[in-house]
C-alpha cells in the first residue's frame, strides 16, 4: 500500500492507462477526471471509433431507426486524455508497468484499468465462418453491415442462438418482415438465463411472431455455394436450413487472451478482481496497481454468497467502472465496494422484459403478479430460502420492489403485506434452469465462484 504523499502525487501527475475504450473505459476516465485526477490519461481501444452504446446495435440500429454512427456514448466532461484507438493491447509487464501495442509501442503506467470487455464467439469452423452471408453482432461495425444485409431483403434469416442478442436479433427480423430460423440447443429461447418456465413463455412468444424456432439441436455445418456465399445449414436432427443470412450468437468471449504470460489472475472466465475492483495476481494476492471494470471482471459479490460474479451489464459496467476510478486514487480506508446488484433489460417481439438479481442462481420459482399466458407478469427467483432474482414481462412497476428484497435477503418465498394479495393457488415451482455442464446461449451472469458442493482440491497438512 502506498503512501498519502504517493497518492497527492499520483493524483497530480500521475499516470494512468485505461485499456478498453468502451462503455466502462470511458466513464472510469470520466470519473477520475470528477474526482480530481489531473495527471496523464490514456485510453487504449482496439476498434477505431470512440465510444458508443452497445444495447441499440440489436434493437434501434437494426431496425433502422437509429444508424450505427449514431450510437456514440454522450460525454459527461472533457477528459484531456490521449485517445490510442484502432491499436489493440498485446502484452502487460506488471514489473515494468507496461501495457504493449499491437503497433510495437508501449504505454508506461502508474496504475492500470482493464475495461477490455468482451467480443462475439464466432463460429468455429473458419472455412463457414468466413462464407459471405455469415455474420455476428457485437460491434458497431458488425451492426452497420447486418444492417445493410438485411435491407437487401434476404431470402431467409438463421439466428444460431436464442439467448437475449439472438433473440432480438429475430425480433428484428421479423418486425422486417422476414422469415427467419432460430436453432437454440437448449430447451427453450433464454432458459440459460432465465430458466424452462420463463423459457416456455419466450418460445411460445417467438412462434406467435412468424419465427421458426427448433429447440434441442445444434447447426453442425455451414454449407456454402460456388460463389462462397451461405445457401444452407445442416442441423444435428438431420434438417436442412436454407438460408442466405446467418448470424452467429453464441454468447461472448472475455477478452483476457493479451494477458497470457503477465502474471494476473485472467483467463476463459474473466479477471478476478476483490470488491474494490482491485485484480488479483495468479498467486491470489490482489495488486494495487492494476484495476478491473466491466464484462471482463470477475468479483465477489456479499449478496450472492461471495460468488464471483461475471456481469454481461450495461449499468454494472457504469457502476464498476465508476468504483474502480474512485478506488484507483484513494487511500485504503477511503474506497468503496462494488456491490451493485445485477439488472439486465431487453426488448423483443413487443415485450420488455427486464430483471434484476441473479436469476440463473435460482433453484425455485414464484410468479407472484399478472399471467404467463398474458406474458405481464412479475416472476421472483428462491435460492436457499431466500429471494436471489427477478424478472418481469411488460410488469417492470415491481422491479424496484424486488430489488430491496434482494438487497435485505429477504425470505423465499416472499410476503406480500404491501402488494396485492398473491391470487390463490400460487406456489413456488422449479424453476428448470439446465444442467450447467449442458451449455446454453444467453446468460448475462455466469457464476464463476467456488461452490461448496464442487470440491476439487484435497487440502493435507504441511509436513514439519
Amino acid at each position: 500500500m502506498h503512501g498519502d504523499g504517493y497518492l497527492d502525487r499520483l493524483r497530480r501527475e500521475g499516470r494512468i492507462v485505461i485499456v478498453g475504450a468502451s462503455l466502462a473505459g470511458l466513464r472510469g476516465a470520466e470519473t477520475l477526471r470528477e474526482k480530481g485526477f489531473t495527471g496523464s490519461l490514456t485510453l487504449i481501444g482496439d476498434e477505431p471509433h470512440e465510444s458508443y452504446d452497445r444495447p441499440p446495435l440489436s434493437k434501434q440500429v437494426l431496425l433502422g431507426k437509429a444508424a450505427a454512427e449514431e450510437t456514440e456514448l454522450p460525454r459527461r466532461r472533457d477528459l484531456n486524455a490521449d485517445w490510442r484507438l484502432g491499436c489493440a493491447a498485446t502484452g502487460l509487464d506488471m514489473a515494468g508497468r507496461r501495457v504493449k501495442l499491437a503497433d510495437g509501442d508501449e504505454v508506461e503506467f502508474d496504475r492500470l484499468l482493464i475495461a477490455t470487455g468482451v467480443r462475439a464467439r464466432r463460429w468455429p469452423h473458419e472455412t463457414e465462418a468466413a462464407l459471405d452471408g455469415v455474420f455476428v453482432l457485437h460491434t458497431r461495425d458488425d451492426a452497420a453491415r447486418l444492417h445493410r444485409r438485411l435491407e437487401a431483403g434476404p431470402r431467409r434469416v438463421l439466428v444460431i442462438g436464442a439467448g437475449f442478442t439472438g433473440s432480438e436479433i429475430a425480433s428484428a427480423c421479423r418486425e422486417r418482415g422476414i422469415p427467419v430460423t432460430v436453432a437454440e440447443r437448449g430447451a427453450a429461447p433464454l432458459v440459460g438465463a432465465l430458466g424452462g418456465v420463463i423459457g416456455e413463455v419466450a418460445a411460445q412468444m417467438h412462434r406467435d411472431h412468424g419465427v421458426d424456432l427448433r429447440c434441442g439441436v445444434m447447426v453442425t455445418a455451414l454449407e456454402g455455394d460456388a460463389a462462397g456465399r451461405v445457401r444452407a445449414a445442416h442441423l444435428s436432427d438431420g434438417a436442412e436450413i436454407e438460408a442466405d443470412v446467418v448470424v452467429v450468437s453464441l454468447g461472448a468471449v472475455r477478452n483476457t487472451e493479451w494477458l497470457a504470460g503477465s502474471g494476473l489472475g485472467a483467463g476463459p472466465r474473466g479477471i478476478a478482481c476483490d470488491a474494490g475492483c482491485r485484480a488479483f495476481d495468479i498467486r491470489g494476492i490482489v495488486t494495487d496497481d492494476v484495476f478491473v471494470a466491466g464484462d471482463v471482471a470477475r468479483s465477489p459479490h456479499a449478496l450472492f454468497g461471495y460468488q464471483f460474479l461475471s456481469l454481461e451489464h450495461w449499468g454494472n459496467a457504469v457502476a464498476q467502472a465508476e468504483v474502480a476510478a474512485h478506488n484507483m486514487i484513494s487511500a485504503g480506508p477511503d474506497r468503496i465496494p462494488h456491490l451493485w446488484v445485477p439488472a439486465f433489460w431487453s426488448s423483443q417481439f413487443g415485450v420488455n422484459i427486464k430483471s434484476v438479481g441473479v436469476p440463473s442462481m435460482g433453484t425455485e420459482l414464484l410468479v407472484a403478479q399478472g399471467s404467463l399466458a398474458d406474458r405481464r407478469f412479475s416472476a421472483v427467483y428462491g435460492y436457499q430460502g431466500r429471494v436471489i432474482g427477478a424478472v418481469t414481462f411488460d410488469h417492470a412497476r415491481w422491479l424496484e420492489f424486488y430489488q430491496r428484497l434482494i438487497e435485505s435477503t429477504a425470505p423465499f418465498p416472499p410476503e406480500f403485506p404491501t402488494m396485492d394479495r398473491r391470487p390463490e393457488g400460487r406456489s413456488p415451482v422449479p424453476a428448470e434452469f439446465p444442467d450447467p455442464s449442458v451449455p446454453t446461449h444467453g446468460p448475462t451472469v455466469t457464476v464463476s465462484g467456488y461452490s461448496p458442493a464442487d470440491q476439487r482440491l484435497t487440502f493435507t497438512p504441511a509436513r514439519p
